[in-house]
């Protein structure tokens, strides 16, 4: 009999420079031979913490974009790279803010982008953010 062997069509990608997965997940999953990246939910944890350090916004928001940043380059991507977000907030008045913020990370045409309020997130964070890359 012939048996099938099951080809691998993703691989993970790390970054030690951004925050560990906390739960079974990984940071990022490279779709392999389409060149596509899904980079898990990041939370403003700096790596190798634990807890949230900020409790302000603006602060939690910068940190979250540096994660995801970090998880770019171990993709061996940059930001422009982005071409999908999904943004979860606890606050949408925060929707404003976090506009100006991601000017400092993208530049036009910026990346198609879904912004959701939520109740809570891990660990109390204030915003989580998800990607999609194309390289």
């Amino acid at each position: 009999p012939v048996t099938a062997r099951r080809l691998t069509i993703k691989e993970e990608i790390k970054s030690s420079l951004a925050p560990a997965a906390i739960g079974p997940y990984s940071q990022a999953i490279e779709s392999l031979g389409e060149k596509i990246f899904f980079i898990s939910g990041q939370i403003p944890l700096k790596p190798d913490e634990v807890q949230i350090e900020y409790s302000d916004f603006i602060s939690q928001a910068k940190q979250v974009f540096e994660n995801l940043n970090q998880i770019v380059k171990a993709a061996k991507c940059e930001m422009e790279d982005v071409v999908k977000l999904t943004i979860y907030l606890t606050d949408l008045t925060n929707f404003d803010t976090l506009n100006q913020i991601m000017t400092n990370y993208f530049n036009e045409p910026f990346p198609a982008r879904s912004t959701i309020e939520v109740s809570a997130l891990p660990k109390g964070a204030l915003v989580e953010i998800d990607a999609i890359l194309v390289r």
